[in-house]
């Protein structure tokens, strides 16, 4: 019989079924604690008139543990001098959309060797949670693969979909069952319609292909997450941060009867993809909130221990610690200048 399928599949590595690696590697009681009053939290600073500012902080992505460890520790401490005023949950990203091809993240890739061993890189990614999180660290992650959330989300606390997947149904399905407040990305050409109806479509309860935690292909039901907002990345025609584009956000939210609740990312598009301009375009956030806007309720920055990002691949022994090889970051030091002076910033908010 002439063969019709999987014609240009070379292989196909069972994994272990989620359940099995919960059990593995469950998280604990004082994890799970401080899961929920992070989310609560989190919650709070996008939906209610909580004063503070949500600051999701930390490397592009995650491709050396002790570097990512090194980095969650500078950041826990200063986490805990700025709590009043600002709350920092770390970028802890596993997966990263490729414009073309490239190294597609930890849970792909573990081993930076093209050896795509993700049983590996699922149980390495959910140990790293579990880590930032003893730390006291909030955790935040972008959810690319519809399958990897059985395996991590419930050690997330905030997740964002992508510019290039806020328009996906099957996004936009697997947000409506996902536990964490979500930040949908305007598209890549700088659409905010894209991003509003994403929101609205997490928002309602949905039907979708799945897996269950034994592995196994579901029905997934879901009732709805209403805790979805939109996160203002820039695009193709320039940045959005400006008091214009703010206010443009705000009128189209108020028209799809959704809450004036924004998120801004200062990198990609919004500094022009060059990651030193990330604090200029926080001190206009920053003026923006100190002449009255209440929008603007938090802001990403990507940052590493040094700056800049590195060719890749290359042989690992030849990669410099805790650099990122991805997006390029802003390095430790002025990051901690940064949400000193984002503090500082605040402090007429609370006087």
């Amino acid at each position: 019989m002439q063969k019709t399928s999987d014609i240009n599949v070379v292989e196909t590595r069972p994994l272990p079924a989620p359940s099995k690696l919960l059990a593995e590697l469950p998280k604990t009681e004082a994890q799970a604690d401080f899961i929920a009053r992070s989310r609560a939290d989190i919650r709070r600073l996008i939906f209610t008139d909580d004063k503070r500012f949500l600051l999701i902080v930390g490397p592009c992505s995650i491709h050396d543990t002790a570097a990512g460890a090194d980095y969650a520790r500078r950041l826990a401490a200063l986490s805990k001098e700025v709590a009043d005023r600002v709350m920092i949950v770390m970028r802890v990203y596993f997966e990263k959309p490729r414009t073309t091809v490239g190294w597609k993240g930890l849970v792909m890739d573990p081993h930076l060797d093209g050896s795509h061993d993700i049983a590996e890189g699922l149980r390495v990614g959910r140990a790293f949670l579990r880590e930032v999180l003893d730390l006291g660290l909030p955790t935040a992650t972008e959810f690319l693969d519809p399958i990897t959330p059985q395996y991590v989300a419930d050690l997330v606390c905030w997740g964002a979909i992508g510019a290039r997947t806020t328009e996906s149904q099957t996004h936009r399905q697997m947000a409506s069952g996902l536990s964490a407040p979500i930040g949908f990305k305007n598209g890549t050409d700088g659409s905010l319609q894209t991003a509003v109806n994403a929101i609205k479509a997490a928002s309602q309860p949905q039907t979708f292909l799945g897996i269950n935690l034994d592995g196994i292909a579901s029905a997934v039901v879901t009732r709805g997450n209403p805790d979805s907002h939109i996160v203002l990345r820039g695009g193709s025609g320039g940045p959005n941060f400006s008091a214009a584009h703010i206010a443009q956000t705000e009128q189209l939210l108020a028209k799809a009867g959704l809450p004036k609740a924004i998120l801004v990312d200062c990198s990609h598009e919004n500094s022009a993809k060059k990651p030193e301009r990330q604090p200029d375009v926080m001190r206009e956030l920053l003026a923006q909130i100190t002449a009255g806007n209440t929008s603007i309720m938090g802001a990403m920055v990507e940052s590493n221990l040094h700056a800049g990002a590195q060719p890749f691949p290359v042989p690992k022994d030849q990669l410099k610690y805790g650099v990122s090889i991805t997006d390029g970051c802003i390095d430790w030091s002025t990051t901690e200048s940064m949400v000193r002076e984002i503090h500082a910033a605040l402090a007429p908010r609370f006087a």
